[in-house]
């Protein structure tokens, strides 16, 4: 099985020859059949050349057989010179890949640099790629979906504790403070105020507060009469202290009880003075500031400092038992599903998406297409000769045998071709 040794990823080594591919048996299947070729033209020559003398046509068997064994060898030097020495007889321009490397690797970088990746075709080939909507397509189906959330929670369990350090802690919760000071925070405040306002939940809130203002008078009386006798004059007797604080619990009540009816102004007196607490949040200078010295008193206690510690641990630790009971796996099934079926819904979506992709890739890739190129070529420079060889031989070798067959047949062709014509001059010759 081919391996990636942390050796051979150092220094830029291909990848060892997997010794079970079928391309191996392949490349054998065809050198075995151009060289049995070979031997059947040597016999046939020989047996031939042995009994022209008594059966004269033998002369075309041999001239054909004479000239394949010519065209078997000149091409099988020729294959076998592209990768190394015939008979390991060191003759110039043979081993022609492993000496010329070099220069190879600097072509190939060359040619990819200034032809796949010039922004034209990097361009033409991208707008042809639907990556979104294959992912959607792919999201929608549901073991798929599953298959990806379970995939997330099982690296979440080690991002979770690589954030979990203690410096990567304090950084998290620094860049959360750092990023809620660069919030600003009047138009923020002003936008919640406005959704609470227009959803109602202002004025509940305003009501609930009303009826707890009234719950809380009703609990605490006798702390009111206490308060209101502590108060009073030595001489008032204390029935008359009680009935004064009956009194004014009682109009303070009637009070809040008038409130909570729908009709009542307070409600739209409240809302215009939320509109316009809204307004000034947006364009009034001074409540601008104001907003932003509470925002910043707020982040530099200490207690906001700690609140942000507690709120990463308590994150942290839910992450790290979020795949314990299936729910997070689930959950994260579901929303990809809902992705994928929503992406595939709007066509628009999609290809606002492929285009952020498109010029994501074009913007990285195009303007380092040299750089990859040169790359390449590195990477191609320190390759294990012994290895690219048996590469390159294993992805064309096997056509290269089919080229050793034709030169046999091809050559004996020719030959019997030079010999019939050889004849039939010799022939005219006499007859003349």
């Amino acid at each position: 099985m081919t391996t990636f040794g942390p050796a051979a990823n150092a220094i830029g080594l291909v990848p060892p020859i997997d010794r079970s591919d079928p391309r191996i048996r392949g490349l054998r299947r065809m050198r075995t059949a151009a060289t049995t070729l070979l031997a059947a033209m040597a016999a046939a020559f020989v047996a031939a050349s042995a009994f022209e003398a008594r059966w004269p046509w033998l002369g075309y068997v041999r001239a054909f057989a004479e000239a394949s064994m010519v065209g078997a060898c000149a091409d099988w030097f020729a294959v076998v010179a592209l990768f190394r020495h015939p008979l390991g007889i060191p003759i110039p321009h043979t081993a022609i890949v492993p000496q010329n490397k070099t220069r190879i690797g600097d072509a190939i970088g060359v040619f990819i640099g200034s032809n796949f990746l010039a922004p034209a075709v990097v361009r033409a080939r991208l707008e042809g790629i639907d990556a979104v909507g294959w992912w959607a397509t792919h999201l929608a189906e549901p073991e798929n979906a599953a298959a990806v959330a379970r995939r997330i929670v099982g690296v979440l369990a080690t991002v979770v504790a690589f954030l979990a350090r203690e410096p990567i802690h304090g950084a998290l919760c620094d860049a959360t403070r750092r990023g809620l000071r660069s919030v600003p925070a009047a138009p923020l405040a002003g936008r919640l105020l406005a959704v609470l306002l227009e959803s109602g939940q202002l004025l509940r809130l305003a009501e609930r507060a009303i009826a707890y203002a009234d719950e809380t008078l009703v609990r605490n009386k006798d702390l009111v009469r206490d308060k209101v006798s502590e108060n009073s004059a030595w001489w008032i007797p204390k029935w008359v202290d009680a009935r004064l604080a009956d009194r004014v619990l009682s109009g303070v009540r009637g009070s809040l009880s008038e409130l909570r009816a729908p009709e009542h102004a307070w409600r739209s007196h409240f809302a215009d003075g939320v509109a316009g607490l809204i307004g000034r949040l947006a364009d009034d200078a001074e409540t601008i500031a104001v907003a932003e010295r509470i925002k910043a008193e707020i982040l530099d206690n200490e207690a906001a400092a700690a609140w942000l510690d507690l709120l990463w641990r308590e994150i942290e630790a839910r992450l790290q038992g979020a795949g314990d009971d299936g729910a997070l796996e689930a959950n994260l099934t579901t929303g990809l599903a809902s992705i994928g079926e929503w992406l595939q819904a709007d066509a628009a979506l999609r290809a606002t998406l492929n285009g952020w992709i498109q010029r994501a890739i074009e913007s990285t890739v195009v303007p380092h297409r040299v750089e990859i190129g040169d790359f390449i070529a590195g990477v191609v420079k320190r390759w294990d000769d012994r290895t690219l060889v048996g590469k390159i031989e294993l992805t064309v070798g096997k056509d290269l045998q089919y080229i050793r067959i034709n030169g046999t047949l091809v050559g004996g062709v020719v030959g019997l071709l030079i010999y019939a014509a050889t004849q039939l001059v010799a022939q005219i010759s006499l007859g003349l």
